[in-house]
């Protein structure tokens, strides 16, 4: 790999002189600095990002972390964060898996926004401990080097279960999520302590992992259990829910009239499916961008508060009929 060294010598100058012409330095004349960049051009010279940063002490580069990319759900908060982001001078760059963890403390990102149930609320302290600023978006974590912005979940599973209540129910099921992810522990618990208002309504919950093949595990334990009354399902997210109506499509229940269905996200094929998807939504770009706002906040040293993203229940036919 080509480096300064190789630069300078084809230039016939030093390497500090170099150094300043590829830095963009007043020291050297224009007519030098270009002459230079002529030759780096011409060996294919490619910038140490890492050394560069060590240098300046910081890159510009906000690392934000998934569990995976999947879908249309992730899209939208990256939109968020991104657009928000070039507004202050900063670059995004999505990571997944462990390895990238060690953006942080090798200081190849300024900070980094947290979307990952994978990653361990112990690292993360750690970092911030070191003195990395960080954003999460999936837990709840005291520290002065990190911002929380989540989801208003206890609000949307209250009404959930509050608007299902209303339809007169006999039984209730939850659809869990995965136990290790926030809004979905939090989704549930919520749920189960607000069915606990009711004697007259039966809890089940029937456990899920935010896919629809575990949707449709449920929808067929529905079906089973069927005694010609009509029942509520509250799926923790939209996928699940989907995959819910994948199995009831062939059997002779109806969504809407003898299964009252509300999801969770808001996922897009909510409004195309038939009968609509009641479900909860909330702006995925709107949280993308409080997220990328409090990152920025930390690093400029201000004093950050947490955030609250509000959710709205949707109406649609899974629950009107």
């Amino acid at each position: 790999m080509v480096g300064i060294r190789d630069i300078a010598q084809q230039a016939g100058v030093s390497i500090s002189t170099v150094s300043y012409a590829l830095n963009g330095s007043s020291k050297i004349t224009e007519e030098t600095r270009q002459r230079i960049l002529k030759i780096a051009d011409e060996l294919n010279y490619i910038p140490n990002m890492a050394g560069r940063a060590l240098k300046r002490k910081q890159t510009d580069i906000i690392g934000i972390y998934f569990t995976d990319y999947g879908g249309y759900f992730y899209g939208q908060i990256l939109e968020g964060v991104g657009s928000t982001l070039k507004k202050h001078g900063y670059e995004l760059i999505a990571c997944s898996g462990k390895k990238s963890h060690l953006f942080l403390p090798e200081k190849l990102i300024d900070g980094a926004i947290i979307l990952d149930s994978s990653y361990k609320s112990e690292e993360i302290t750690h970092y911030a401990d070191r003195g990395h600023h960080i954003v999460v978006m999936d837990r709840e974590l005291d520290h002065k080097n990190v911002s929380q912005v989540l989801l208003d979940n206890i609000g949307g599973a209250t009404l959930a279960i509050d608007y299902l209540i209303q339809k007169n129910l006999a039984k209730i099921y939850v659809v869990s999520g995965p136990d290790i992810a926030y809004d979905s522990r939090i989704r549930l618990k919520t749920a189960l302590e607000e069915l606990e208002r009711y004697d007259n309504c039966e809890a089940v919950v029937l456990t899920g992992d935010f896919t629809k093949e575990s949707g449709r595990q449920a929808a067929k334990t529905i079906i089973q259990e069927w005694n010609e009354e009509p029942v509520g399902v509250f799926a923790l997210n939209d996928e699940m829910a989907i995959g819910i109506y994948d199995i009831l499509k062939d059997s002779p229940l109806q969504i809407g009239k003898d299964i009252k269905l509300i999801g969770f996200d808001n996922d897009e094929i909510g409004s195309y499916i038939t009968p609509g998807l009641s479900t909860f939504e909330y702006s995925k770009y709107k949280w993308g961008a409080v997220a990328a706002e409090k990152i920025i906040q930390l690093l400029d040293g201000k004093n950050v508060k947490n955030d609250l993203i509000y959710t709205t229940l949707l109406r649609r036919g899974s629950t009107e009929k």
